[in-house]
C-alpha cells in the first residue's frame, strides 16, 4: 500500500512540475523587438522574432508598425526568401525633425507577406530592419504588430504596458534605448530579463519535481518489512 501510495505521489509531483514548466514557457512566446546597436541619434537593426503558436497553422503575414511621433528618416527592410516585403509610406499629421532633416512623410508600416510556406506550427522566425536615426531623449520605441496565420485567424501585439510591472496579455514590441554611449540590449517590454527569468524557473520547477519525485521513490524502497533483517 505504502508503495502505491509513493509512487502515486512521485507522478503527481513530476506531473505538477512539467506543467508549470510548460505554463512559464509559454508566457514568454510573443513577438518580440531586439537590437544589437541602438543608441539615440544612430542607426540600428532592428530585429523581430515572430513564433508561430498554433500547433496547425503557420505565420503567413505580419505587419510591423513605426512610430509617427517618432518617425524614421530611412527604413531598410529585410529582403527574405519566400516572402515578399512591402513598405507604406504616409503623410505624418505634423511635420518632424530628425536630425538635419525635416519629414512630412515617412514609412509607418512594413509588411512581410509570405509567398511559400510561412512560419511553421511551433517555429519561429526573425524579421529584420535597418533604421535611423534613433531619436533622442526617448525612453522606449514601440511598434505594434499584428500576425495573421494561415487558418485566417489574426493577432494583434499591440497593447502598451503602463508599467514595468504590467504584464498585457498581447504586448506590442518595446524597444528599450539606453544612454547614446552604451549600446541598447532592448527586446519586447521584459523580453530578454523575463525570459532568462522564466528559463531559471522553469529548470527549477523541474529540478523540484524531479526531487520529490526521487524522495517518494527512495521512501518506497525503505518501507518497513524492506530490509535484510526482514521475517520469513
Amino acid at each position: 500500500m505504502f508503495t502505491r501510495v509513493a509512487l502515486r505521489a512521485a507522478a503527481i509531483a513530476a506531473a505538477s512540475a512539467l506543467v508549470l514548466v510548460g505554463a512559464a514557457n509559454s508566457a514568454s512566446a510573443h513577438v518580440g523587438v531586439s537590437s544589437p546597436d541602438a543608441k539615440p541619434g544612430g542607426y540600428a537593426k532592428l530585429v523581430f522574432r515572430v513564433p508561430t503558436e498554433s500547433d496547425t497553422a503557420s505565420t503567413t503575414k505580419l505587419v510591423v508598425s513605426l512610430p509617427k511621433d517618432h518617425p524614421f528618416a530611412s527604413v531598410g527592410a529585410q529582403v527574405k526568401d519566400g516572402w515578399k516585403v512591402v513598405k507604406t509610406t504616409e503623410t505624418l499629421p505634423s511635420p518632424v525633425k530628425v536630425g538635419d532633416v525635416t519629414l512630412t512623410k515617412a514609412i509607418t508600416t512594413v509588411t512581410w507577406t509570405a509567398t511559400g510556406a510561412g512560419v511553421p506550427a511551433n517555429d519561429f522566425d526573425e524579421f529584420a530592419l535597418s533604421v535611423g536615426r534613433i531619436p533622442e531623449g526617448v525612453d522606449a520605441l514601440n511598434f505594434p504588430t499584428e500576425q495573421t496565420y494561415s487558418d485566417g485567424e489574426v493577432v494583434k501585439w499591440a497593447e502598451i504596458a503602463k508599467s514595468d510591472t504590467d504584464k498585457p496579455e498581447h504586448p506590442a514590441p518595446s524597444l528599450k534605448l539606453t544612454a547614446a554611449i552604451t549600446p541598447v540590449a532592448a527586446t519586447t517590454d521584459d523580453d530578454d530579463d523575463d525570459e532568462s527569468g522564466s528559463d531559471v524557473l522553469a529548470r527549477s520547477l523541474g529540478g523540484a519535481g524531479l526531487l520529490l519525485g526521487l524522495i517518494a521513490l527512495g521512501l518506497a524502497v525503505r518501507r518497513p518489512g524492506a530490509s535484510s533483517g526482514e521475517a520469513k
